[in-house]
């Protein structure tokens, strides 16, 4: 498993080993406690979640004070968008992009205060997260997408989007 800095303080991706040189198809060892830890990440992830998108769904900008989150792509492909949130932070506004996929099997950590968001690419897409918090829906912050303080590129015009995720 390779570990790797971004551009953003703290948030990390995270390749896992592939093995696919089974003829039934790949082998992804995805998590390890272990690994993780022997990387310098220590955290009790509680919770796993996933959600279902189709193509031109754009889910957020999330995010929380306390969480962080371990994100992937199960199924399809997506546009991921990590934005620090942290107004105290001299890296507040700035964003980072990743193309997550089930064939790259990519992850990225991302810890508390940034907000997250993500674009279905492929037709359908299912993405996973790990946190390590229970959800407190109060406890939220939404940014969006096209927030023109942050200068976001995404790679469409008019997603679909929820009633939450346009402000309303």
């Amino acid at each position: 498993m390779r570990f790797e800095k971004t551009k953003l303080d703290g948030v990390l991706l995270i390749t896992p080993d592939i093995n696919d040189t089974d003829f039934r198809g790949p082998y992804v060892e995805p998590y390890n406690k272990k690994e993780f830890a022997e990387n310098g990440i220590n955290i009790d992830f509680v919770v796993d979640d996933f959600s279902m998108s189709f193509r031109g769904v754009l889910r957020g900008l999330h995010g929380d004070q306390e969480t962080y989150k371990l994100v992937s792509c199960r199924i399809g492909q997506l546009y991921l968008v990590v934005l620090n949130y942290d107004e105290n932070s001299p890296q507040f506004g700035q964003w980072q992009s990743f193309s997550l996929s089930d064939t790259n099997h990519q992850q990225v950590l991302i810890p508390p205060k940034f907000a997250n968001g993500h674009l279905a690419l492929s037709e359908r897409v299912m993405f996973s997260y790990k946190q390590s918090e229970y959800y407190h829906p109060e406890r939220q912050f939404s940014v969006r997408f096209d927030d023109s303080r942050f200068n976001i590129w995404w790679p469409i015009k008019n997603p679909i989007r929820s009633l939450r995720d346009e402000g309303k």
